[in-house]
């Protein structure tokens, strides 16, 4: 059965290398922490790669995220995948758990998780399902 987990989070993102720039394009590695709130509590941390373009508004990005905490009162964790792109303004952002990758209670977890900014709080929606 699938359910939703709605909620907000906060994001700390620290760089762990010197930006990487040549012919226009900056790569960069960073760390990912963050804070869950709401149906879904407890931590993500992680690491990110992206790409910044001399293009405005055009950028792309990867990232591993384990999840631990939580969530509507089962607890254990799992990994998001980010794959992220910015086209000139346009965003198409895909966050999905990582298949097989839950344990403790979200064993069997798959899913996909959105993300909204509103006036620069991050809110989440966490569709997903638990296998047998």
């Amino acid at each position: 059965m699938t359910q939703q987990a709605k909620g907000t989070f906060e994001v700390d993102l620290k760089p762990l290398s010197e930006p990487n720039s040549v012919d226009g394009a900056t790569l960069g590695r960073m760390s990912i922490n963050k804070q869950f709130h709401g149906d879904l509590t407890g931590t993500g941390k992680g690491e990110m790669l992206s790409a910044m373009t001399a293009v405005e508004g055009s950028a792309g990005y990867v990232a591993i995220e384990r999840v631990s905490g939580c969530l509507h009162g089962r607890t254990g964790s799992f990994v998001f995948q980010h794959v992220g792109i910015l086209n000139r303004g346009e965003q198409q952002l895909t966050i999905t758990v990582v298949p097989d990758s839950g344990a403790g209670e979200l064993a069997g977890i798959s899913g996909s998780f959105t993300i909204n900014i509103v006036d620069g709080q991050h809110q989440y929606i966490f569709t997903y399902s638990l296998g047998a």
